[in-house]
Protein backbone atom coordinates (compact mmCIF):
# COMPACT_ATOMS: atom_id res chain seq x y z
CA UNK A 1 0.00 0.00 0.00
CA UNK A 2 1.54 3.31 -1.17
CA UNK A 3 1.61 6.39 1.19
CA UNK A 4 -1.39 7.79 -0.28
CA UNK A 5 -3.56 4.29 -0.55
CA UNK A 6 -2.73 4.36 3.57
CA UNK A 7 -3.89 8.15 4.02
CA UNK A 8 -6.63 7.40 2.23
CA UNK A 9 -7.92 4.37 3.38
CA UNK A 10 -7.57 5.92 7.49
CA UNK A 11 -9.47 8.82 6.41
CA UNK A 12 -12.32 6.34 4.74
CA UNK A 13 -11.78 4.78 8.57
CA UNK A 14 -12.06 7.91 10.57
CA UNK A 15 -15.05 9.05 8.63
CA UNK A 16 -17.21 6.08 9.00
CA UNK A 17 -16.77 6.04 12.71
CA UNK A 18 -17.83 9.89 12.37
CA UNK A 19 -14.68 11.94 13.32
CA UNK A 20 -15.01 15.35 13.26
CA UNK A 21 -12.61 17.83 10.77
CA UNK A 22 -10.82 15.03 9.00
CA UNK A 23 -7.93 16.97 8.14
CA UNK A 24 -4.40 15.90 6.06
CA UNK A 25 -1.34 17.91 5.19
CA UNK A 26 1.51 16.43 3.25
CA UNK A 27 4.68 17.15 5.27
CA UNK A 28 7.66 15.87 2.93
CA UNK A 29 9.06 19.25 2.39
CA UNK A 30 8.92 20.07 5.98
CA UNK A 31 10.21 16.59 8.37
CA UNK A 32 11.64 12.95 7.73
CA UNK A 33 9.52 12.30 9.95
CA UNK A 34 6.66 10.94 7.73
CA UNK A 35 5.32 11.91 4.68
CA UNK A 36 1.78 12.52 5.72
CA UNK A 37 -0.15 13.82 8.88
CA UNK A 38 -4.04 12.87 9.36
CA UNK A 39 -5.91 15.20 12.15
CA UNK A 40 -9.31 14.44 12.92
CA UNK A 41 -11.38 15.27 16.21
CA UNK A 42 -13.07 12.94 18.33
CA UNK A 43 -16.19 13.87 20.66
CA UNK A 44 -15.27 12.93 23.65
CA UNK A 45 -12.11 10.73 25.06
CA UNK A 46 -14.14 7.61 24.24
CA UNK A 47 -15.13 8.38 20.80
CA UNK A 48 -11.31 9.34 20.61
CA UNK A 49 -10.07 5.98 21.30
CA UNK A 50 -12.92 3.82 19.33
CA UNK A 51 -11.72 6.07 16.23
CA UNK A 52 -8.14 4.78 16.94
CA UNK A 53 -9.06 1.67 17.69
CA UNK A 54 -11.08 1.54 14.80
CA UNK A 55 -8.28 2.49 12.36
CA UNK A 56 -5.86 -0.20 13.92
CA UNK A 57 -8.57 -2.62 13.54
CA UNK A 58 -9.48 -2.12 10.05
CA UNK A 59 -5.51 -1.30 8.83
CA UNK A 60 -4.46 -4.82 10.86
CA UNK A 61 -7.37 -6.84 8.71
CA UNK A 62 -5.78 -5.46 5.55
CA UNK A 63 -2.10 -6.37 6.92
CA UNK A 64 -0.90 -3.24 8.16
CA UNK A 65 -0.22 -2.24 11.92
CA UNK A 66 0.87 0.57 13.21
CA UNK A 67 5.05 0.86 14.36
CA UNK A 68 3.65 2.69 17.42
CA UNK A 69 0.70 4.25 19.28
CA UNK A 70 0.81 6.85 21.66
CA UNK A 71 -1.13 8.60 24.36
CA UNK A 72 -3.82 5.90 25.57
CA UNK A 73 -5.16 7.82 28.75
CA UNK A 74 -4.99 11.59 27.11
CA UNK A 75 -7.52 13.60 25.21
CA UNK A 76 -4.76 12.93 21.82
CA UNK A 77 -3.77 9.60 20.63
CA UNK A 78 -0.95 8.73 17.75
CA UNK A 79 -0.50 6.23 15.27
CA UNK A 80 2.66 5.92 13.69
CA UNK A 81 2.17 4.54 10.37
CA UNK A 82 5.70 5.63 9.12
CA UNK A 83 4.48 7.21 6.38
CA UNK A 84 0.91 8.59 8.01
CA UNK A 85 1.26 9.86 11.33
CA UNK A 86 -2.71 9.84 12.49
CA UNK A 87 -3.75 12.45 15.23
CA UNK A 88 -6.79 11.78 16.96
CA UNK A 89 -8.04 14.55 19.47
CA UNK A 90 -10.51 15.57 21.95
CA UNK A 91 -12.15 19.05 20.36
CA UNK A 92 -10.33 20.67 23.33
CA UNK A 93 -6.92 19.19 23.07
CA UNK A 94 -6.87 19.68 18.94
CA UNK A 95 -7.46 23.86 19.96
CA UNK A 96 -4.93 23.94 22.58
CA UNK A 97 -2.02 22.31 20.43
CA UNK A 98 -3.40 23.39 17.05
CA UNK A 99 -0.92 21.12 14.84
CA UNK A 100 -2.60 22.48 11.60
CA UNK A 101 -1.48 26.39 12.59
CA UNK A 102 2.11 24.53 13.62
CA UNK A 103 2.62 23.40 10.27
CA UNK A 104 0.54 26.21 8.10
CA UNK A 105 3.35 25.98 5.53
CA UNK A 106 2.43 22.29 4.39
CA UNK A 107 0.24 21.33 1.66
CA UNK A 108 -3.28 20.14 2.64
CA UNK A 109 -4.10 17.46 0.60
CA UNK A 110 -7.57 17.40 -1.06
CA UNK A 111 -10.05 14.53 0.80
CA UNK A 112 -13.17 15.20 -0.35
CA UNK A 113 -13.24 11.80 -2.53
CA UNK A 114 -13.24 9.70 0.97
CA UNK A 115 -15.25 12.07 3.38
CA UNK A 116 -19.05 12.05 2.83
CA UNK A 117 -21.01 15.02 3.23
CA UNK A 118 -22.79 15.26 6.81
Amino acid sequence: MTAMELLKEIVRVLDKKKARDIKAIEITEHSIVADYFVICSGTSNTHVKSLADEVEYELKEKGTAPYHVEGKATGWLLLDYNSVLVHVFTEETRDYYNLERLWQDAREIDISDVVTED
